[in-house]
């Protein structure tokens, strides 16, 4: 299984009562339909769905793959923190129609996550999944960061095809390469990642700032590999800003209202978030004017959605 290009770990919209928008849900998958992406991430961390129950969970799986174009990848993220569960769930997942599943390291007892645990935890997982096994390692909301050694020996599985690693750190993501085995694919989880990332041979990604901004992600790889590496560059650092506010200073709420500004449907936060402020939505709107600047000087300008 090999992903080239970008997929957004989608957002769930809520309606003001905190239930699922669905109808919102599916309207963005036919909207992500006509953009530059290779696939979806479906309950992934900017999906809200530490938040979600095993059913809700299962209907967007089930949501993704009824409207989601041929062709275009389903992954969804099925990790829990028992080894029983994820495998369970994982099962439950690819019945609703994902074609790899992205497993966060089990993270509740930390200390306990030594390398051993880990890889016995996602051999055992692999061995009985009936779709790919990705690893997630995030350590900004697990506090487990998974070691190199562990990365070497989980590669070698040939029913583990990848992870992505979420850091954003560079030298650690050069080990892992180095590493790895040549079938297993490392995937960015962040676009302040991206252009580096590209340089050091990486072929996908899944960041949450391809929620809002899906051609302008995409674009840096196509400038890339097209050989326009100043380009590709310029771009990925005009993005730049927009992604430390959607995936640090404002968070989900700041990027379900980017998303509102771009012409998708973020919807309400899911208690105890907050939704974004007024005040807050002002700069955003502010960083993503100023961003549609800078593309239109680069000759990117029509990267927006064509609805807005």
């Amino acid at each position: 299984m090999l992903i080239r290009g970008v997929l957004p770990p989608v957002i769930t919209p809520f309606t003001a009562d905190g239930d699922l928008d669905q109808s919102a849900f599916t309207n963005n998958i036919q909207r992500w339909n006509n953009t530059r992406l290779a696939g979806l991430l479906v309950n992934g961390s900017n999906s809200e769905a530490a938040y979600l129950n095993w059913e809700e969970r299962l209907q967007l799986v089930k949501l993704a793959s009824k409207y989601l174009t041929a062709g275009r990848h389903l992954m969804a993220g099925t990790g829990c923190e028992s080894l029983r569960e994820t495998t369970r769930f994982t099962q439950a997942c690819a019945d609703a129609g994902a074609q790899s599943a992205l497993v966060l390291t089990p993270s509740y007892y930390g200390g306990a996550m030594t390398s051993t645990a880990l890889i016995r935890f996602f051999t055992s997982l692999a061995d009985a999944s009936p779709i790919p096994i990705l690893i997630y390692n995030v350590p900004k909301f697990t506090h487990v960061n998974i070691k190199a050694d562990a990365v070497a020996e989980l590669s070698k599985h040939p029913n583990i095809a990848g992870m992505k690693d979420s850091t954003g750190d560079i030298p650690q993501l050069v080990s892992f390469l180095n590493v790895a085995d040549p079938n297993f694919q490392i995937l960015v989880g962040t676009a302040s990642a991206w252009f580096p990332a590209l340089c050091l041979g990486v072929q996908g990604a899944i960041m949450a700032l391809a929620n809002c901004l899906p051609d302008a992600c995409a674009r840096v790889q196509e400038l890339y590999e097209a050989g326009e590496n100043a380009k590709a560059q310029a771009l990925y650092q005009v993005l730049f800003p927009v992604n430390t506010a959607v995936t640090g200073t404002y968070g989900v709420p700041g990027l379900k209202a980017a998303c509102d500004m771009e012409g998708f449907h973020g919807g309400h936060v899911r208690s105890p978030l907050l939704d974004s402020s007024p005040e807050d939505r002002d700069k955003i709107a502010g960083i993503l004017q100023t961003a549609h600047d800078k593309m239109a000087s680069l000759g990117v300008q029509k990267l927006r959605f064509s609805g807005v």
